[in-house]
């Protein structure tokens, strides 16, 4: 995978965050290629197409209509053909509660939206180079939220 791009997804009902998350990748000299849903029907339509490339990194967020990033979390950590799927909560939420039950729930890190372009440069580029099979091997709450 050394000079394969890295295949992002986020999933959030928000046009500017995504608006945004698309362009700080841009910006990222990582090799990336970014698709974005818009809610969590969206999310879990895209990943069954029959010949999807399933993203490295899936960005959930949490606060979606139709179908919330609690509920994608549990459905796709319950289905096999996901498992090699990290996936980063990215919520403007930094309760407690919603750190304790994604993390039981099986996600592998827990991001805060930045509220600055370059914060959210940063933040991505930290998930994306993450070694996952390392962090996930290693993980306890005190790694699973990922702080500036």
């Amino acid at each position: 995978m050394q000079n394969a791009p890295i295949h992002i997804l986020l999933a959030d009902d928000d046009e500017d965050d995504r608006l945004f998350f698309t362009e700080a990748f841009e910006e990222i000299k990582i090799k990336t290629i970014v698709n974005t849903v818009i809610d969590g029907v969206e999310l879990i339509k895209y990943l069954l197409l029959p010949d999807v490339t399933l993203p490295h990194v899936l960005f959930l967020d949490l606060n979606m209509p139709r179908k919330g990033g609690l509920d994608c979390l549990i459905e796709i950590k319950s289905d096999n053909r996901f498992k090699d799927i990290a996936v980063a909560i990215y919520s403007t939420s930094a309760s407690n509660e919603d750190i304790e039950e994604t993390f039981i729930k099986g996600a592998n890190v827990y991001i805060k939206k930045p509220s600055d372009f370059n914060s959210l440069k940063k933040i991505l580029s930290e998930v994306i180079t993450i070694n996952w099979q390392h962090h996930t091997s290693s993980l306890n709450k005190d790694n699973f939220l990922l702080t500036l």
